[in-house]
């Protein structure tokens, strides 16, 4: 199924993400894959879980993220409107072959190889395999808060062309217990990798990274399981994310083949339709939001959000910032300001004895603002309509509303705690394939006829293969 053609793809990548300039790796053999390092397959899955969370271009085979932002409502598209209208379906392969495998790869090399440095199963080769874990948990949780029920168990066996799926739930806490084992790995006075593109072999920064998942995962479950949400929010809390220095992003470089994928698709790409949509863009004009100019550019000096899901002329509505034209344009796996909303959320909830709602919410969007280089944080936070005493609703709008804002360049966290929080209250387009904003994604169309027997008791099992169905973490 999905992992049959991975192997014709590593001696490209090998030559596109190699780290070193040594010209004796001219005479290895680059069909003779095991003898690639480690970190060629980790920066790979990196590179390759980047582009999948910043692409944009859909269609029958695209990767199943790359619509997240639509979802959310945070832009549409214009001319082609089948994912703003909920009719596009997507393969995933890409998600299993070039990220879960090379990441699977990469632990197999380390495995093979135990002595690192001279020294076996020593702290070098325990954080990498710890880091490793972590990034398998982010991709597999990623997977899991998409789709529900999902290849996992038998999913990286070449072999096997048709896996089995896994109940969902059972995945969710199969992994929270990976990722606990991995960050209680982490050596921080050891070292790891000599470079890796996420954060340089940092251990300590890698650590953090561990427990901040591990908070957003035990906010995941919060409604679903709350006893063991409280247990590892209480468990991570020492070693989250303090500041935007701490932030999990993958910095590009000018040139491709390292460069944005959000870049390549609207500037190489030169796609002239997507642009603003207007329950984002009429929020952020309400409050006279800054970071508009950051998100957006202007049209005759307003900034216009197009309604979703409509045919309408692109010259009309505001297109992507200036920011986003940038090949290096970072891609954000995880940030502060998502830190600091969760932890406002877990003030409110009473969880882990956190509280001060409003001083985590005002430092939610002040790192946001200090991310985007945008001033103005401590004015924009003394309007009644932002000011967490004053702001509309109870907890959940305010923090959901500023959250869909902040998490902007990123769809996919965007579409997902739309869905955990049910704010902002956004609705279906007309004539949409669903009524509502899709909960989960459909299966890849190749499963119904590659795995049909699978496929059919998952989509029993979860409630139907519908975007209507909700998964076992979305209760309220």
């Amino acid at each position: 199924m999905m992992m049959k053609n991975f192997f014709i793809l590593f001696s490209i990548f090998i030559i596109l993400f190699s780290c070193s300039g040594d010209l004796e790796k001219l005479n290895v053999d680059k069909k003779n894959v095991s003898d690639a390092p480690a970190d060629t397959f980790f920066n790979l899955a990196i590179k390759n879980m980047s582009d999948l969370l910043s692409g944009i271009t859909y269609g029958a085979n695209g990767n199943p993220f790359n619509t997240t932002r639509i979802l959310a409502q945070q832009i549409s598209s214009v001319t082609y409107n089948e994912g703003a209208t909920y009719y596009s379906n997507f393969t995933w392969n890409d998600v299993y072959m070039g990220v879960l495998i090379n990441l699977e790869k990469s632990s197999g090399i380390i495995e093979s190889n135990p002595e690192v440095n001279g020294v076996e199963n020593g702290p070098e080769e325990l954080n990498m395999l710890a880091t490793l874990e972590i990034m398998k948990v982010f991709t597999y949780a990623k997977l899991v808060e998409s789709f529900g029920d999902i290849p996992y168990s038998e999913a990286l066996d070449v072999e096997n062309i048709s896996p089995q799926y896994d109940d969902a739930r059972n995945i969710y806490e199969d992994l929270i217990g990976r990722l606990r084992t991995a960050i209680g790995n982490i050596d921080e006075s050891g070292a790891c990798w000599d470079n890796d593109i996420l954060y340089d072999g940092d251990v300590s920064a890698w650590k953090k990274l561990g427990n901040s998942l591990l908070l957003q995962m035990g906010m995941r479950i919060a409604d679903s399981n709350p006893s063991l949400a409280a247990e590892i929010i209480t468990e991570a809390l020492p070693g989250i994310f303090t500041s935007n220095a701490d932030i999990a992003q993958v910095v590009h470089q000018s040139a491709p083949p390292n460069t944005n994928e959000l870049w390549t698709d609207l500037a190489v790409g030169n796609r002239r339709d997507f642009v603003g949509a207007k329950p984002f863009v009429d929020l952020m004009n309400d409050l006279d939001d800054p970071r508009r100019s950051v998100f957006f550019q202007d049209v005759g000096g307003e900034f216009i959000g197009s309604a979703p899901g409509l045919v309408v002329s692109y010259a009309s509505f505001s297109p992507f910032g200036l920011l986003f034209y940038e090949p290096t344009t970072p891609v954000i796996f995880m940030d502060y300001s998502t830190v600091e909303f969760l932890l406002a959320e877990a003030a409110e909830r009473g969880l882990a004895g956190v509280s001060d709602a409003e001083m985590h919410y005002n430092q939610a969007i002040k790192a946001s603002f200090e991310y985007y280089g945008v001033e103005g944080a401590d004015n924009y936070l003394l309007q009644p309509g932002v000011a967490y005493t004053t702001a509309t609703g109870n907890w959940k709008q305010k923090i959901g509303e500023q959250k869909w804002i902040a998490l902007f360049n990123q769809g996919l966290e965007a579409w997902t705690e739309y869905r955990r929080l049910d704010y902002p209250e956004l609705s279906a387009p007309p004539e949409s394939y669903v009524d509502i904003v899709p909960v989960r994604l459909i299966y890849p169309i190749s499963e119904q006829t590659l795995n049909r027997a699978n496929y059919e008791s998952a989509a029993s099992a979860i409630g139907g293969d519908l975007l209507t169905t909700k998964l076992f973490w979305d209760i309220n």
